[in-house]
This record gives structure tokens, sequence and C-alpha cells, in this order.
């Protein structure tokens, strides 16, 4: 089992988007033991070479907590976090607000509710290939981005939580490979902690993602980005995808005032300062009444 370490700052309690599967990439790092509850012993820390780079996460994470962050770095890693019964837990906080969006692509998952997640921001901040495929990303604007979320101290997020069975680990783990995996403790909106951790899909780095998804092979990336003319997925001059937008806007909506408001207030562009709240109401204006191409109305509907 492999595992990394940086003493980064986690909340007081440890806490997808869908696209289509990934082939050819590695899925392993090399990093040593933190145990969550009810999990086995399983991992590392995060060292001070993983990404965001230690220094550019630092710089979104302020240093004053004293949990450490436990990064997943191979299928072992993601099973020592099955429960007695065979499921693991998955954290949804973009178009996994979503339980129509989450059924299409864990027809089987169980059990899909909110939680709260203390000590993270959503940020649109990398370019997803899945919107170029699909014909609704806009290079022309920038509006291209996903969502992903990083630590942030004195930040909370509304997500979703539902399990999956083991033998979906492996195409979770090639659908969502651009991303850090951490085992996170989500709590109840009145603040029990879960038994069991929960996979979360975090920032990476276009590093990490090169030299160690790719093993280095610029032919691996060309196959998922560059034939996007996407040649840095990490990045601070992107604009949300605007179909994509809208339908986590819709799906927070469905969970009822607290995830919308939430979702409104604390997700954040690539500035890292203006709200999507803010943005709705400025630049973004509109968004919301944009129907989704006719193919793509069901899966982005809300």
């Amino acid at each position: 089992m492999n595992a990394t370490t940086l003493p980064l700052p986690l909340p007081p309690l440890l806490a997808s988007r869908a696209s289509n599967q990934r082939a050819t990439l590695s899925f392993s790092l090399s990093h040593s033991s933190t145990p969550l509850p009810n999990s086995k012993p399983f991992l590392r820390q995060l060292t001070p070479s993983a990404a965001m780079s230690s220094a550019a996460l630092r710089s979104h994470s302020p240093s004053t907590q004293h949990h450490p962050l436990t990064e997943l770095n191979d299928e072992s890693d993601f099973e020592s976090l099955l429960s007695p019964d065979g499921y693991i837990s998955i954290c949804g906080f973009g178009s996994l607000l979503s339980e129509r969006s989450a059924r299409s692509t864990f027809p089987d998952l169980l059990n899909f509710r909110v939680a709260r997640l203390n000590g993270f921001r959503r940020v649109f901040a990398h370019v997803a290939p899945v919107f170029f495929e699909r014909g609704i990303a806009k290079p022309e604007t920038m509006e291209i981005s996903s969502l992903s979320v990083e630590p942030c101290e004195g930040e909370t997020l509304i997500v979703t939580v539902f399990e999956i069975r083991k033998s979906e680990i492996p195409d979770f783990i090639k659908r969502e490979v651009e991303f850090r995996f951490l085992a996170v403790l989500p709590e109840t909106l009145d603040g029990k902690p879960f038994d069991f951790p929960a996979v979360l899909c975090t920032r990476y780095s276009d590093e990490e993602f090169l030299n160690i998804r790719c093993k280095g092979s610029k032919e691996v990336y060309f196959q998922q980005y560059g034939r996007w003319n996407i040649d840095k997925i990490w990045r601070d001059d992107v604009f949300p995808c605007r179909v994509y937008l809208r339908h986590c806007v819709l799906a927070a909506k469905n969970l009822g005032d607290t995830a919308y408001d939430n979702f409104l207030d604390h997700t954040y562009l690539a500035d890292r300062k203006t709200t999507i709240r803010e943005y709705l109401a400025t630049t973004g204006s509109g968004i919301m009444e944009e129907e989704p191409p006719e193919s793509l109305k069901y899966r982005y509907g809300g």
C-alpha cells in the first residue's frame, strides 16, 4: 500500500463529476498511517511533494489546524475504507449533488443523503475534457471549467454522500483520474460525525497528473487533454462551463434552501474571490435561463 505526507490543515473532522471512463492512466503514488474512525490503518499523510504542490496548497489552506490530510493512492487505500458489507462512501459536491446524475453514473448506489463537510471550498478551477466531448465547452470565452474542492479553513460545504460497491472502485478511479483523492469524515447537518470515511475528489496538480497518472507520457496526456488543445488542467484563467454550472445550481436547489444557499455562497470562480451568487448576478447572468442541448437535458437538468 502506498501513501503521501503533508502536515496540511484539515477541519476538526476529516469529510464527481460523472464523466467518460478514461483508460490507460495509472493510479498509484508512493508514499505511510493515520487511521480514520472505523477504517483499517491504511495510509500515510501527504508528503511535501504532494500536489497542489504543498506550497500552493498551503497558500489556500491555513496552517492553524492540526489534522493531516489523508490521501488515497491506490485501490488498496480505497478498500481500507470499505464498510463490513463491502461498500465505500463517496462525497458529491457538483453534479453529484443530483441523485439523478449520481444514478446515471452509479445505477446501484445506496443511501443517497445530504451531509456537511467542514474545512473545504468549491472552486471552478480545472478544465474538463468531457465538456468538449459533449459540445458544451466554450473555449472562446474560457467557459470550460468544472468543479473541484480544496482545503480552506473556515469554509463549510453541504455535500451529498452515497455508497457504491467495492467492484465499482476501479471505474470510479479511472473516471475521476485528474483529481487527488482524500479520505474525509463528513457529518450530518446536526453535527454528528459519520460512522465511516468517504472519498472526496480534490484539487490535484498538472505536474503530478503528467508524472504519476500518465507516468510521464505526453502521449497519454494528449489522449486525455491535448487533443482538445488543453495544455494546462488546473488554472486560474477559466470560467464555469455554463451548462454544467446551471445543472449544479439546480441540483443544489433541489436539495433545499440550506444546500442551495451554501452552493451559491461557498463556491468560487478560479479567482477564489467571486462567489457563484455574485457571478450569476453579474457576468454570468442569463446562465440559469439557458436550456441544455436536447440530448443533454436529462443529464444536465438538475
